[in-house]
């Protein structure tokens, strides 16, 4: 049983991939305190979660609570150490897919992780971290991923009216609070720009590493940053103009092998 179980269930464009990777490169480092599970090792459940989340049915959260359940049961022992999942996805679908317009669906999956993860280990503590951001900067930030991995063909502005409640992360985190009986802390991305491990520094906080072995972990840059505005117009004009899947991602993957970040 693990000593006490943390969820970071996203959200998307919040530092998620800096953390996950700060988390894959220190992971030896991080052995003795951490148990990691990241988005590579729950394929089926993130698949399952963004199923729900653009669905919404019984049958979706079934298979969740199936996945989720079959996670836990193929867990090591673990009695001195905490268990930490980490993806975005845990959340669901980021909002802007067709119809989906929030992460409505986040407290309701937050429900049944806390309790299918009280049913497989009833002494083991849980609690949920969430990363938040500036509404403005994670509406653009929420776009541009859209315009470079789907078929996006909303300009920003159209994007920000048509989705304009999809940036209230802060009223998520309200909400699953209110639903979950268990510890739910957030932490804005702009506060975590001068320290030492960027958005993973909260993160570790409430998984209770040492300060010790905190020193000895490796930082890395942001990671999955936003493309240049050059680079984004050309894309949301491939989208427009290519209907064919497969000959709009040949042709974004031509353009990022030159597209510069910003």
């Amino acid at each position: 049983m693990p000593r006490k179980i943390v969820i970071h269930a996203g959200f998307h464009k919040t530092g998620t991939s800096t953390v996950q990777a700060v988390l894959r490169a220190n992971r030896k480092a991080l052995m003795p305190a951490l148990a990691i599970r990241l988005k590579g090792q729950m394929k089926e459940l993130m698949h399952a979660t963004r199923g729900y989340s653009t669905f919404g049915t019984e049958e979706d959260l079934d298979k969740v609570r199936r996945r989720f359940d079959a996670l836990l049961a193929d867990l090591p022992g673990m009695p001195r150490r905490t268990l930490l999942l980490s993806a975005e996805e845990l959340s669901g679908h980021m909002p802007g897919r067709g119809a989906l317009a929030t992460y409505k669906a986040a407290p309701v999956l937050m429900y049944l992780y806390w309790e299918r993860a009280k049913a497989a280990f009833p002494k083991a503590p849980v609690s949920f971290v969430f990363s938040t951001r500036q509404a403005d900067d994670w509406q653009r930030s929420a776009w541009a991923e859209h315009v470079k991995s789907s078929g996006m063909t909303l300009d920003y502005a159209d994007y920000q009216t048509r989705y304009a409640s999809a940036a209230d992360l802060d009223g998520i985190v309200s909400e699953v609070t209110s639903r979950v009986p268990a510890p739910v802390h957030s932490y804005r991305l702009e506060s975590c720009q001068p320290l030492p491990l960027g958005p993973a520094d909260p993160l570790l906080d409430h998984c209770d590493v040492p300060a010790d072995l905190r020193k000895t972990l490796t930082p890395l840059p942001p990671q999955n940053t936003r493309l240049s505005d050059e680079t984004l117009a050309a894309l949301l004009d491939i989208n427009r103009t290519h209907s064919d899947t497969e000959a709009r991602n040949r042709a974004k993957a031509q353009l990022l092998g030159e597209g510069s970040h910003s």
